[in-house]
């Protein structure tokens, strides 16, 4: 399988010490929060050290996820949000300059490290509760990208 190297530039890196939305169905958010931190860990088949998915389970599809800086900023604009953040999609990694959806199933490479796309990042209602009511609805097919850790190190954020 062919590796693609990718010219991006990470925006914003996010981990968080548990599950604030994720199996939480018919229930209130939970309140961890969500810290932005200057690099993160990434270790293979395992994770970002620190944050709630780290050894979570055995191949797990989402051990790190993507978010797209151009979707974010376009959400604003659409919904007219102010004093957001896109950490509050509790997504890992922000980046500039990637077309997530066409990873899905490839391998790719930031930094030095290398992901294997495993799926769409999948908006729910709780989208409207951490940003404005229709953000679901607008993150639909741009919701980020879920992936697999094959190589361990470090990512870092290029302000």
């Amino acid at each position: 399988m062919t590796c693609h190297v990718l010219d991006v530039k990470i925006r914003h890196l996010y981990i968080s010490p548990g599950h604030n939305f994720y199996g939480r169905a018919n229930q209130p958010p939970g309140e961890h929060p969500t810290i932005e931190v200057p690099a993160i860990e990434c270790i293979a088949g395992r994770g970002i050290k620190g944050d709630r998915f780290f050894d979570y389970k055995e191949n797990y599809k989402g051990q790190i996820t993507f978010f797209s800086q151009e979707v974010f900023d376009a959400m604003c604009t659409e919904l007219k949000l102010a004093g957001k953040f896109p950490g509050l999609s509790r997504r890992n990694v922000v980046v500039d300059g990637a077309d997530l959806n066409s990873l899905v199933g490839a391998e790719f490479e930031v930094q030095g490290v290398k992901f294997r796309g495993m799926a769409e990042c999948a908006p729910c209602h709780w989208m409207n509760k951490a940003f404005a009511p229709g953000a679901e609805h607008f993150l639909q097919n741009r919701g980020g990208l879920r992936a697999m850790i094959l190589t361990d190190g470090k990512l870092r954020a290029e302000q």
